[in-house]
């Protein structure tokens, strides 16, 4: 579903092509050259067999496992070849070593985790193993635990519980509220006369700071670009 002006809801999947280093090229987040960030193409036979080496590679964490570059070089070498084979199981069978299809998988739907999410992953704000978890649900869902895992500084475990609970039915709020933590619920810092007016404004409008700042939020996206 593409972002735009004309469209509030958010994108909850991965908008550019299968393979392509969009994260993993950008300087600013890596401090990887976009030239030396490797694109996987799973049309182009080369690069198919380069994403099966990478893929086992990975699998066998031989080199690189703490390196957030490495983890998203190698989810993204997954996807390229379940695109290019056609089936998590030929693409396991495909890469050799210790890739299975449930490995595949799970690494494949990191890689099309949407942009604003993979960013939080390749800054090291989300660990690989907790995007791992929050690939496992769909739809805004996802966006929800993403961002309510970097407000609240939450655990692996708490992630995995968390996607569980939705998994099974429940929704993002109630699954955070059984580990003790609230949706939307997030510290920031304000300039002073932001901070100043903000406070000045919920008080003439007898609302909460929050209520104050939502609504200027949502009135900024329906109307901004």
């Amino acid at each position: 579903m593409p972002e735009g002006p004309d469209n509030d809801v958010p994108s909850t999947d991965r908008e550019s092509p299968v393979g392509k280093p969009v994260i993993r090229g950008d300087p600013a987040l890596t401090g990887q050259r976009p030239e030396e960030a490797i694109e996987f193409n799973p049309d182009d036979p080369e690069s198919l067999e380069l994403a099966a080496r990478t893929v086992e590679k990975f699998s066998e964490n031989t080199a690189g496992a703490d390196d957030n570059v490495f983890i998203l070089r190698g989810a993204a070498a997954c996807a390229a070849l379940v695109r290019g084979e056609g089936s998590y199981k030929a693409a396991a069978e495909r890469a050799g070593g210790e890739a299975s299809v449930s490995f595949i998988r799970k690494w494949s739907r990191v890689h099309d985790l949407p942009r604003s999410v993979r960013i939080h992953v390749a800054k090291g704000e989300i660990a690989p193993t907790a995007a791992k978890h929050i690939a496992r649900v769909s739809g805004e869902s996802r966006l929800l635990l993403a961002w309510a895992a970097l407000d609240h500084d939450l655990t692996v475990r708490q992630i995995r519980s968390v996607a569980s609970s939705v998994n099974d039915g429940a929704s993002v709020d109630a699954a955070l509220a059984r580990n003790g933590y609230a949706l939307g619920e997030m510290r920031t810092q304000l300039g002073r006369d932001a901070y100043c007016r903000l406070r000045r404004q919920a008080a003439l409008d007898g609302a909460s700071p929050g209520e104050v700042i939502s609504e200027a939020i949502e009135s900024y996206f329906h109307d901004g670009p």
